[in-house]
């Protein structure tokens, strides 16, 4: 049986040096339960901020007033900001956040149910992705921390 994606980002970021920290919205923490599942995780997880309000993604994560409201909670611009913040505010190498739509109400125009961006962020650079998910709310959640998680692991492998 292969290892779960949460044991082989706990190996990548143990054998690399490095630390991680999380900026959760929609997920509401799923990505730091499953990574703290990983006995020894402590070595490279710091924590993570659940900011589901403007309020705590401004006060907690550092994402400016402005990039709300004039990109929303769900946008490249705030995912990005997210995890820059989870990473100054906690000290850590590499900022992994989610923001989304999960369900099954809250969509807008242009930003529909499940809509997703997930964001990474380094001292040398940062990237963001944006996923439509098609599920349940709780679907929709699960697939985000998923996709989040593939792109960390997928992050540390290429750098």
């Amino acid at each position: 049986m292969s290892e779960s994606l949460e044991v082989r980002i706990g190996k990548a970021l143990r054998t690399r040096g490095m630390t991680l920290a999380l900026a959760e919205s929609c997920t509401g923490g799923l990505i730091g339960h499953r990574l703290t599942n990983v006995a020894g995780s402590s070595d490279y997880f710091l924590g993570g901020i659940v900011a589901y309000a403007y309020d705590a993604k401004e006060r907690l994560l550092g994402v400016h007033h402005q990039t709300l409201y004039e990109h929303g909670a769900v946008s490249r611009e705030t995912a990005v900001e997210m995890a820059r913040g989870a990473r100054q505010t906690l000290g850590a190498d590499v900022g992994l956040s989610v923001t989304g739509i999960a369900g099954p109400t809250g969509g807008l125009p242009g930003k529909p149910v499940g809509l997703t961006w997930i964001a990474l962020s380094t001292r040398e650079g940062e990237t963001a992705q944006e996923h439509v998910w098609d599920g349940d709310r709780e679907q929709n959640k699960e697939r985000s921390a998923e996709a989040a998680m593939e792109m960390l692991l997928a992050s540390l492998a290429n750098g």
